[in-house]
């Protein structure tokens, strides 16, 4: 890895963790040495990027810092193309339309050389089944999930008996080609899970639910957790 390269994967580390990072996390995730580390954060620090922190205690990047737009590196770059090409064969119509739109955008943003490995990516999603279609807008479901909307749903369980429910939406996850809403369930007081495909109407209420989303989700992500282990 070029220093450069190295210089702005240093950047993106310390931008996605919110405590300090160690400088031996860093030299072991960039697979360098300390020394070469203590290197590279005198750099940044002589080029004016706001790292605060020393060897010992860990390194954090001030809030508000933003780099340069698109300064991508080629794996970068495949990993956003791989990830669009998934989303526009998994994904509801409007959520694919702006995966392939995305492409769009980065092949015309980068730097000609670059733009083949945007265009013409060495990975692709390969789907083996079709995406089953839903009985709802599905932007209509990712705004609620970003709004903090309660939801009505009208639901097929697994017998075709129909239930309706009032959910707190808080995130959709992919399972192969199998959609679910994770939710907080009003009427079960627990995470319920909910197949899209089973989705029979789907309404979006007024009230907002309250609670943080991400505490939320990692209340969710701990109950799963506890049921996997018994």
């Amino acid at each position: 890895m070029r220093r450069t390269e190295r210089l702005f994967q240093i950047i993106q580390i310390l931008r996605a963790n919110q405590s300090p990072v160690t400088g031996r996390s860093l030299a072991d995730e960039l697979e360098i040495s300390l020394r070469t580390l203590y290197r590279d954060m005198a750099e940044l620090i002589a080029q004016r990027v706001p790292v605060t922190g020393e060897a010992g205690t860990g390194y954090v990047l001030d809030d508000g810092y933003d780099m340069p737009p698109l300064m991508l590196t080629a794996d970068e770059l495949e990993a956003a193309a791989l990830g669009a090409a998934w989303v526009a064969s998994q994904a509801d119509p409007s959520l694919a339309r702006a995966a392939r739109d995305l492409v769009t955008k980065l092949s015309e943003a980068i730097p000609k050389e670059l733009r083949p490995i945007v265009l013409d990516a060495s990975s692709r999603p390969i789907t083996t089944q079709p995406v089953i279609p839903e009985r709802f807008d599905g932007a209509i479901l990712r705004c609620a999930i970003r709004d903090k909307s309660k939801l009505h749903l009208s639901y097929q369980d697994k017998n075709g008996g129909r239930t309706d429910r009032v959910i707190w939406p808080l995130l959709i996850a992919y399972l192969n080609s199998i959609k679910y809403i994770v939710a907080w369930c009003e009427t079960k007081q627990d995470y319920r899970h909910f197949k899209t495909e089973r989705v029979l109407e789907l309404e979006v209420l007024k009230e907002k639910y309250s609670g943080r989303r991400a505490v939320l989700i990692k209340g969710w992500e701990e109950t799963m957790a506890k049921r996997t282990r018994t």
